[in-house]
C-alpha cells in the first residue's frame, strides 16, 4: 500500500512538472470513459480557457457531446471563463448554428464566453487547456456509441455508455516543440 501511495505521489509530481505523457487506448464497446473520467484529472483551479478543435460538432449527438463537455468544465475545479470551438460548418442543416447559439447563450448565464469559428480544412482533433494540458483524441468528442434506446443504461450516464475504439494522448506543453 505504501508503494502504491509513493507511485501516486511520483505521478502527481510528474504531472506538476509537465513531464507526464499518458496514452489511453479505449477498446471497442468499453465503458467507464465519460468526459469526467478522461478530462477532470487535468482540470485544475488554474484553468480559465479551453480550446476545442473538432471538425465534427455538427449533428445532434455531436452537439450534445460538446454540451456535456462544457457542463463537465463548469463542474470542475477550474474557473473556466472562455471556451473556443473550431469546427467545420454543416451547410446542409440549420441545426448546428441554432444549437451552438443556444449553447453560447446558456454558457453566458454561467459567466462563460463561447467563441465559435469554422474551418473547411480542419481534420485533427485536439483539446487544449490554458494550464498547459493537451488531450488528443482520435475521434474527438464523438467516441461514444449510440445508446440502444432512450431508456437504456448509458443514455444519461456516459460512464455507462459503450465507446468506439479510439486512442487518447495526454501530455503537457512544457515538453512539446513547435516547428
Amino acid at each position: 500500500m505504501d508503494r502504491a501511495e509513493h507511485i501516486k505521489c511520483h505521478v502527481d509530481k510528474l504531472k506538476e512538472d509537465g513531464k507526464y505523457h499518458e496514452q489511453i487506448k479505449i477498446a471497442e464497446d468499453a465503458t467507464g470513459y465519460s468526459f469526467e473520467t478522461l478530462f477532470k484529472p487535468y482540470v485544475s483551479s488554474a484553468l480559465t480557457e479551453v480550446w476545442v478543435e473538432d471538425p465534427y460538432i455538427r449533428h445532434t449527438h455531436q452537439l450534445y457531446n460538446f454540451l456535456r463537455f462544457c457542463e463537465m468544465l463548469l463542474k470542475g475545479l477550474g474557473k473556466v471563463k472562455q471556451i473556443h470551438l473550431l469546427t467545420s460548418q454543416d451547410e446542409t442543416e440549420n441545426l448546428q448554428t441554432s444549437a451552438l447559439t443556444e449553447i453560447k447563450e446558456s454558457l453566458k448565464t454561467q459567466g462563460v464566453n463561447l467563441d465559435v469559428e469554422y474551418s473547411s480544412t480542419i481534420h485533427d482533433r485536439e483539446i487544449r487547456f490554458d494550464n498547459g494540458w493537451i488531450i488528443k483524441i482520435g475521434r474527438g468528442l464523438d467516441y461514444f456509441k449510440r445508446p440502444k434506446g432512450r431508456f437504456s443504461i448509458g443514455y444519461c450516464d456516459y460512464d455507462l455508455r459503450q465507446c468506439h475504439e479510439t486512442t487518447v494522448d495526454i501530455f503537457h506543453t512544457k515538453h512539446t516543440k513547435t516547428l
